[in-house]
């Protein structure tokens, strides 16, 4: 029954676009049709992964979600930088990274309940957000003094954008080269109703419509913030994380939820080093083209990024997932939201 209301409310999202586009109902409507659509394209997108982590493996199956799940945030934030919204950009990001950690693994572990995890898998991620964090001390220091966003801030964050793509390039080979090897030498499983093929073709099609989504979602939060008397940075690191991590949150519970809580802990892990070493260089270096972008995050980001990495490595240091690692990674999320709120705008 719930599968059959998720699939009939896929027609939410063309409802969305076309009512956006053709005619223009306004942003109170718009951000309840778009939050309402991302619920069952996250799912499909789950479903998706799932279907392809048959073919493919767990690791390679969390890196596909991972990969088609943050290409909303890289069109998110190109939009947002065409715009010279570069607070924005920065507190999305940061908060794509905090999310994944925090919420989006708790909320798999506490749907998933006890398992086993891939410690080695688990522990690279976090290290590349750690390797992340401090690389974007460079330009974050010289930004807590003076203009955040002057020209000379955005050179300084070319060099660890360059580094942090080549770090991710080569911890992307060997994790796959690890991942292929492990699936090869293990028991061949129960092959998906749906093939490779088309389990990347609904994971491509499901990304573009929900790129699509929220960025009408995105378009209409300001005048939801000024309403709800929000400041801009705790809109962007909070609420228009959870918007471009809709994919990842909604995917990585279903396939926890169905006991795959191995796969479920890849997603959230994967995507979240993949958005600090690879989205935020890729936003940065691409900035070039329409406005340069400069890595200086606020101190509460660094010190946020810094606790979360820690607090999620403490909690899964060994291997294994319960109920309760869920919740407390949760509350830390709810923590680090707080202190964004508190934060306010520079």
């Amino acid at each position: 029954m719930v599968r059959r209301i998720l699939w009939a409310s896929l027609g939410l999202a063309p409802i969305t676009i076309a009512m956006h586009f053709l005619l223009h109902p306004g942003a109170t409507t718009d951000f309840v049709l778009a939050a309402a659509s991302l619920i069952p394209l996250a799912w499909l997108i789950g479903e998706a992964t799932e279907h392809a982590a048959h073919h493919t493996g767990p690791g390679v199956g969390g890196f596909l979600n991972a990969t088609f799940g943050n290409a909303p945030e890289l069109i998110i934030a190109l939009f947002a930088v065409s715009d010279g919204l570069f607070e924005v950009v920065r507190g999305s990001l940061t908060g794509s990274v905090i999310g994944n950690l925090l919420l989006v693994l708790g909320f798999s572990l506490f749907f998933g309940g006890k398992g086993a995890l891939d410690r080695w898998s688990s522990f690279l991620s976090l290290a590349l957000v750690a390797a992340a964090v401090g690389l974007l001390l460079i330009p974050s220091i010289p930004g807590w003094d003076g203009d955040p966003d002057r020209r000379s801030l955005a050179e300084l964050s070319i060099l660890p954008a360059l580094v942090l793509l080549v770090v991710y390039l080569v911890a992307t080979w060997y994790s796959l080269r690890r991942h292929r090897l492990a699936h090869i030498a293990a028991e061949p499983e129960e092959m998906a109703a749906w093939s490779l093929r088309r389990s990347l073709l609904v994971l491509a099609a499901a990304t573009v419509v929900t790129a699509l989504v929220a960025e009408i979602l995105v378009g209409s939060l300001d005048e939801f913030a000024d309403n709800a008397g929000l400041s801009e940075f705790f809109v962007a690191a909070v609420i228009v994380a959870i918007v471009g991590n809709a994919a990842e949150h909604g995917g990585a519970v279903v396939v926890a939820a169905r006991g795959k809580i191995r796969l479920a802990a890849e997603i959230a892990l994967a995507s979240s080093a993949q958005v600090a070493v690879f989205l935020i260089p890729a936003v940065a270096l691409l900035s070039w083209l329409i406005d340069p972008l400069a890595l200086s995050l606020r101190p509460v980001e660094i010190g946020v990024l810094a606790a979360s990495v820690l607090a999620t490595t403490a909690l899964i240091a060994d291997g294994r997932s319960s109920r309760l690692k869920g919740l407390l990674l949760v509350a830390a999320y709810v923590g680090a939201a707080v202190a964004f709120f508190v934060a306010g705008d520079r």
